[in-house]
């Protein structure tokens, strides 16, 4: 059965409870998730997977072709010896399949990174061993072998040998707020995404990884004041507060280099590359054979990219690629890389669009493996059995997302044909996959195919949650002209109960950063609804500077970021404004984030139409934010002091005329709470009136305990006595 009718056929049998559901509370929007499937885990056989199971107590293993459990890895309950645990947050598998690298106790540190305790399970002994005695650790990376676990603590970097039982020191100069070995600073985790750079060759003799120097990167700190949810007497009396390295637009960054540390002689070296110290290192692998060492070096400006191959033995390296961009490289693009046997397979933006190009070792171009007025999005990897490289697009459309593979004769084939929102994990072999696919109107479901697109089981439906929300407004998506005439990408959403003769107040939801996209075809259920249903329009454009369209579409907002993006949200609302269930007189913009920022932008445009807007978390000047990715779109505010005026929400202040909502999170480490303050500040000594709301103890996402439904609350608070 095709997907579409299984599509089609479960939303036909939501009809029947549409009028029984009762009406969907601001708990429910904000709370509610659809149902996911735990991480999978593929294994080397390419016939199956291992994921946690239901209970959170074991690691099953599963069949790709049937979909049923097939044995257990490893359970609490069947742990021999005297060390057992209570419970694990999470595994990784060693690359011979032997060993299981666990953890609990997980502590979050910032976005993505965290500290843990460790565990090697021995599968065949059924043992469990503590990686280190000295304290939590974090970043833990098991070798190919699963003899070893490389971890950090304290800014330097050890390496645990669970069968000898040794526990011993790579560095040892590791300094709070100076030198950082192994883990990345704030920056480099925030805006490339970077995890920790511990990297073992393919034979394990070799341990490489980055060591940052931010000494000179000046501190910034900013107090913590407690949330009621928090529970902690001493702090509740004493208010903290919390100090980083963070470097400004236009600040110093941290200087980096690359060491290989071998294992036989404990001995460390700095690979030979000509690395300035204001150059980014974004990633660093090993090639397909694990032998050399592939380090990707960007300049400051974020412009041009060089690869190189290093031997980590002789620390010599020659560059193999190069990209570069008459704007920024994006490291969505060149991030995206596989490095196998014989050559590697990376992304660029060079032909207007975002294409896979394979390259040889030795800097060869070998061919070019997609093209086209359509962007890849994602690159799953190479079938050498089939010679197809397969990867997600926006083949059918920007707003959509589709399975593809292209063959060695270069042509391009659809695993599914579907508009809406598709994404795969495939098996080792790539004989199977698990497609995740969701539109607009149905939730994330899960299905196993094979390799020749043949389904094999269905997984998850999310048929309960779609009763649930089967009351909840529906986007419609729609083309909106911007302020110079080209069309943009929109979506609206009206109210359950919309009458066409009706004139009903406006709300603009955006974000609009760079390379962002808000009008996707997929499911989306949260706090904007809840406004919907209580008898808001909602809508949405996708302005210039926004990703998945073309090359020119993004630059055009390079050096003048919040300009041409303010022009085209407005554009947007002077559209809406002239359909006739819109009431032109009460037009409300919303965003979070850049989103705020655009808020606030637009509200100080001499052609504002806005009668209120709600700033949350929002940037308010570029020279407050982080210099990788404020420098990325803007370049220095040395370097560009116009742009950086005019890209300023303090400098439109004056302007400001509509009702206005700023709020914060006190303890966001991303966007700080300086920016609301600062904005404030300068809007309240010229006269100002506006209403405001700091949020205790809340970061940029605003994670603990009720703050999303508080925002929404507050949110439709003020929009029913300003619009």
């Amino acid at each position: 059965m095709k997907l579409k009718y299984i599509t089609a056929a479960f939303a036909a049998s939501l009809s029947s409870v549409v009028v029984a559901a009762p009406e969907l509370t601001l708990h429910d929007y904000c709370t509610s998730r659809p149902a996911s499937v735990k991480a999978m885990t593929p294994l080397a056989d390419g016939e199956s997977y291992a994921a946690i199971s239901d209970d959170g107590e074991s690691i099953e293993t599963f069949s790709y072709k049937t979909g049923k459990k097939t044995g257990v890895l490893f359970s609490l309950s069947g742990v021999k010896g005297e060390l057992k645990i209570d419970d694990f947050d999470g595994f990784r598998l060693s690359a011979n399949g032997k060993k299981i690298l666990l953890w609990n106790d997980t502590k979050l540190l910032y976005r993505h990174s965290f500290t843990a305790e460790y565990y090697v399970y021995d599968i065949m002994r059924s043992t469990l061993a503590k990686v280190s005695v000295n304290g939590a650790q974090r970043d833990a990376t098991i070798s190919h072998d699963g003899k070893m676990v490389a971890y950090t603590r304290g800014n330097n970097i050890y390496i645990s040998n669970v069968e000898y039982k040794t526990d011993y020191a790579v560095t040892t100069d590791g300094v709070e707020g100076k030198i950082i070995n192994g883990s990345p600073d704030w920056g480099y985790e925030e805006e490339f995404s970077m995890i920790h750079s511990l990297r073992w060759s393919g034979d394990d003799r070799t341990l490489a990884y980055i060591r940052f120097d931010e000494t000179d990167v000046p501190t910034y700190s900013f107090d913590e004041y407690l949330n009621y949810c928090t529970n902690d007497p001493l702090a509740d009396m004493y208010p903290g507060s919390y100090s980083y390295k963070y470097p400004l637009a236009g600040y110093t960054t941290a200087s980096v280099g690359v060491y290989a540390f071998n294992v036989d002689n404990r001995a460390a070296k700095k690979m030979d590359l000509p690395i300035t110290e204001t150059d980014y290192v974004p990633s660093i692998e090993f090639d397909g054979k694990g032998e050399r060492l592939m380090i990707m070096i960007v300049n400051h400006d974020q412009n041009n990219l060089r690869l190189f191959s290093v031997n980590p033995d002789s620390t010599v390296g020659q560059q193999i690629y190069t990209d570069s961009s008459k704007a920024w490289l994006s490291p969505k693009a060149y991030q995206q890389v596989k490095y196998m046997d014989d050559s590697f397979v990376i992304m660029s933006d060079r032909d207007g669009h975002r294409h896979l190009y394979q390259y040889g070792y030795n800097g060869s171009l070998k061919k070019q493996l997609t093209k086209g007025d359509y962007n890849v999005t994602e690159y799953y990897g190479y079938d050498g059995k089939t010679g197809r490289h397969y990867f997600q697009s926006t083949y059918k459309g920007a707003i959509n997302r589709n399975i593809c593979f292209t063959d060695m004769k270069g042509g391009i084939s659809l695993l599914n044909k579907e508009d809406g929102f598709a994404s795969a994990r495939f098996s080792k072999d790539f004989s199977y996959y698990l497609m995740t696919y969701q539109n607009a109107q149905t939730a994330p479901q899960y299905f196993i195919y094979n390799s020749k697109g043949v389904k094999i089981a269905d997984i998850e439906l999310n048929e309960k949650y779609m009763r649930k929300f089967a009351s909840a407004p529906k986007k419609e998506f729609l083309k909106v002209k911007n302020a110079v005439g080209e069309e943009m990408n929109a979506y609206i959403i009206k109210p359950n109960d919309f009458d066409p003769s009706k004139k009903y107040p406006l709300l603009m939801y955006q974000y609009n950063g760079p390379e962002s996209q808000q009008v996707q075809n997929r499911w989306s259920m949260d706090g904007l609804f809840y406004l919907v249903q209580e008898g808001y329009v909602v809508a949405c454009v996708d302005g210039r500077g926004t990703g998945f369209r073309n090359t020119e579409w993004a630059y055009s907002v390079y050096k003048q970021l919040g300009v041409l993006e303010s022009q085209d949200q407005i554009a947007g609302a002077n559209y809406f404004a002239t359909l006739p269930y819109i009431d032109s007189s009460r037009l409300g913009c919303f965003g979070w984030s850049y989103g705020g920022y655009m808020t606030l932008m637009e509200l100080g445009s001499e052609k504002s139409p806005f009668k209120a807007g709600v700033a949350m978390a929002s940037v308010t000047d570029w020279r407050f934010y982080d210099a990788i990715y404020t420098e990325r779109y803007m370049l220095t505010p040395q370097q560009n002091a116009k742009g950086y005026e005019i890209s300023s929400a303090l400098n439109r202040t004056q302007n400001v005329n509509a009702n206005l909502l700023i709020m914060s999170g006190t303890s966001d480490d991303n966007v700080h709470f300086y920016n609301t303050i600062k904005y404030a500040s300068k809007l309240s000594n010229e006269g100002g009136i506006f209403d405001m709301m700091a949020f205790a103890e809340f970061e940029h996402s605003f994670r603990k305990c009720t703050g999303k439904e508080q925002v929404y609350r507050k949110i439709n608070n003020f929009l029913s006595k300003n619009l």
